[in-house]
């Protein structure tokens, strides 16, 4: 036997019907990833060489996400139980101490799994270890039954008598053997119980009885957090989210409070920023250092430079704010905004696929689609890029450096306004205007005299 070679099966072939959703259980998103994704990176942080994931149910979304993350699907036709599953992951080719554990078990970590790793052989790498955990509600979990302080068997729930089920040390679900017992005890598994069905739990007993070393190790809480319903995947995502906020305040984060905060892994955040209540930060997203972001703002896949403040309720999405700028409240900015240093977008303000310069304002009720704004510009109230034509494409606007665009002004592009020049209020711009030069685009006002008193009289 290689002791050196480390194989993982993960178990996500089951329906999860508890869950009560179309979506297959482990694609169910905790903190913003897949559940799955959370069992697939523990086992990799904690050095398993090759990792295998067992799917069944939903296999045409899971296979081709679980091959994504690096890991190797195996294919479970028939939902025979857990024994069944194991087999199912072609444990032939196995060699070396296998992991088995299940796919909906996100707050263990790839340091968790290390430390049972450890203990596993600190205890002289028996041929199998069960890691176990001691609940003061067990509720519908394997129960661990000793003899003498030794680990003897483990007990189903649902095949468990009053008395069996008044114990409070279950099985989690994790295993470490080493692979030859695995591969000789696994085809004698049985399904004669009450589920007819192959309990993985039945090797405990089977390589008990054949003399071979079994033992128990006990691991944290967490291990017995499984997911299983829509209220423990809240509880899951609850646990992953405070968790994330007090790393992020061990760096220097400064979080009001944490159980109303919610970033996801990943997400990077400078010292001494201040995150308020209600605020989602995703994705890749990176924070600068001395940043401020308001209360509700969603903030998903964007980077955001130092010494910059986020408004109230803003939604930012793949966008880019430089250092020293002011974003809302209430403002927008979708994908491909890329906003310069000291920079101020107001309230009700949408930027899209727009580079905006340095020191450049939009402060209230515009919306910059498709454009180049250079530095130094004013964006007035009510500024329209009608970027899309009639010929279905879309076109851009240029403003260069420097230029006024006063209130209620539609661009409507392909338009260019050069550098140094000013857009009068109102103007509806369909020309390319020259540096220096005023542009005026407005109707002719007419005015009629004495209209009000002859429509007054009209109702009499």
């Amino acid at each position: 036997m290689s002791i050196y070679k480390k194989t993982a099966i993960i178990l996500a072939a089951g329906k999860g019907s508890r869950m009560k959703s179309p979506l297959p259980k482990v694609l169910h998103p905790v903190a913003g990833r897949p559940m799955i994704n959370y069992s697939i990176r523990a086992a990799k942080e904690a050095g398993f060489d090759e990792v295998r994931v067992v799917i069944g149910h939903g296999r045409q979304l899971i296979e081709p996400h679980v091959v994504s993350q690096g890991a190797i699907p195996k294919i479970q036709d028939q939902q025979l139980g857990t024994g069944h599953a194991v087999k199912s992951a072609g444990v032939e080719d196995l060699d070396g101490i296998v992991l088995i554990m299940n796919g909906d078990h996100p707050l263990v970590t790839g340091q968790d799994i290390g430390t049972i790793l450890d203990e596993y052989r600190g205890l002289d790498s028996p041929d199998i270890a069960v890691v176990t955990a001691l609940l003061k509600r067990p509720g519908d979990m394997g129960r661990i039954i000793r003899l003498k302080g030794d680990l003897s068997a483990i007990v189903e729930a649902k095949d468990a008598s009053p008395q069996v089920l008044d114990i409070r040390e279950v099985n989690t679900g994790f295993y470490i053997l080493r692979a030859e017992t695995l591969k000789k005890f696994l085809p004698q598994l049985s399904n004669q119980n009450a589920q007819g069905e192959f309990y993985l739990t039945d090797l405990v007993s089977l390589i008990k009885t054949s003399g071979l070393a079994v033992k128990a190790i006990k691991g944290a809480g967490r291990f017995s957090v499984g997911v299983n319903s829509q209220a423990q995947l809240a509880h899951a995502t609850k646990n992953i989210f405070l968790k994330e906020a007090r790393l992020q305040m061990q760096e220097g984060v400064v979080i009001l409070d944490p159980l109303a905060t919610y970033i996801e892994p990943g997400v990077k955040i400078g010292q001494g920023s201040v995150i308020y209540p209600g605020v989602f930060l995703k994705g890749k997203t990176q924070i600068g250092a001395f940043c401020v972001v308001e209360p509700n703002c969603m903030i998903i896949d964007s980077n955001i430079g130092p010494s910059s403040q986020i408004r109230a309720m803003s939604y930012l999405e793949e966008c880019k704010v430089g250092e020293k700028s002011v974003v809302g409240p209430v403002a927008r900015l979708r994908p491909g905004a890329d906003l310069g240093a000291e920079v101020k977008i107001g309230n009700f303000v949408e930027i899209k696929n727009t580079k905006f310069g340095n020191r450049s304002k939009a402060s209230h009720l515009a919306y910059i689609g498709d454009a180049e704004i250079g530095e130094d510009v004013n964006m007035g109230c009510g500024v329209i890029t009608v970027n899309l034509a009639t010929d279905g494409k879309k076109h851009k606007t240029k403003v260069g450096d420097r230029s006024f665009v006063g209130s209620d002004v539609q661009l409507i592009a392909p338009v260019e306004i050069e550098s140094d020049a000013f857009v009068a209020a109102g103007s509806t711009i369909t020309k390319n205007v020259p540096s220096g030069a005023l542009a005026v685009g407005r109707a002719e006002v007419k005015i009629k005299t004495g209209y009000a008193d002859r429509i007054k009289s009209r109702k009499k």
